[in-house]
């Protein structure tokens, strides 16, 4: 059994040596032209930022856009303003600008179309693992498929920030996958939303309503 295992070590020992013989090391320098198994990687038809470009008259590689051009991403309205998907803006990032700290409210524009948006995303993408209810008693676990699945009212989750969950919605974490890809940046923070009403209605008192509001109550 030794002898096989040294017989084979030697063997590919022997095809490395001369696979790096016929083909040589990425950048090394000879005399003929290096065999390339895939050309295209090294040598790709493209133009690099600020590269010569004779095709257009001043020369240069990067045009700036032409006059009365309109950005491709769809502007989001926030509070503060409006907002393009390519900026370093807390609507897209869930952080603070310029750094790595999360956002503490959301900063859309709240109200209840965006709660029942929220709503409807939350029962498609969310449910089937957290519940609809958000107690982490979805179908997935039901049937067992998930062990274990976060209960969105407890103390941890509530504590988040309005930033951070729209981080975990967007990139994932731990067994949860990203969501980011699957719904608009407007769309994650209606989640967001919904879900600080559901964890109000599980959490909150009569306390919390106004005297008007609380006259209705039977």
């Amino acid at each position: 059994m030794i002898r096989i295992l040294l017989s084979i070590a030697l063997i590919g020992a022997a095809l490395g040596a001369a696979t790096v013989g016929i083909l040589g090391f990425q950048g090394s320098m000879m005399r003929k032209p290096p065999f390339e198994l895939f050309p295209d990687m090294d040598r790709q038809a493209k133009l690099r930022p600020q590269e010569p470009n004779h095709f257009f008259a001043n020369g240069v590689s990067s045009q700036l856009p032409p006059a009365g051009t309109i950005a491709r991403s769809e502007v989001i309205h926030t509070a503060n303003g409006e907002v393009y998907a390519f900026e370093d803006s807390p609507v897209n990032t869930g952080k603070v600008s310029g750094t790595t700290n999360f956002v503490e409210t959301n900063p859309m524009m709240v109200n209840e179309a965006m709660l029942q948006r929220g709503r409807e995303r939350f029962d498609i993408y969310c449910a089937p693992c957290h519940g609809r209810l958000g107690d982490g008693n979805g179908i997935t676990k039901k049937i067992g498929v998930m062990a274990a699945v976060a209960n969105l009212h407890d103390k941890r989750i509530i504590e988040l920030t309005d930033g951070e969950i729209f981080d975990t919605i967007t990139h994932g974490k731990n067994t949860m996958g990203a969501v980011g890809p699957l719904l608009p940046t407007q769309d994650r923070w209606a989640v967001v939303a919904y879900l600080r009403a559901l964890q109000l209605s599980w959490l909150g008192t009569k306390d919390d309503l106004t005297p008007a509001q609380q006259a209705t109550l039977k």
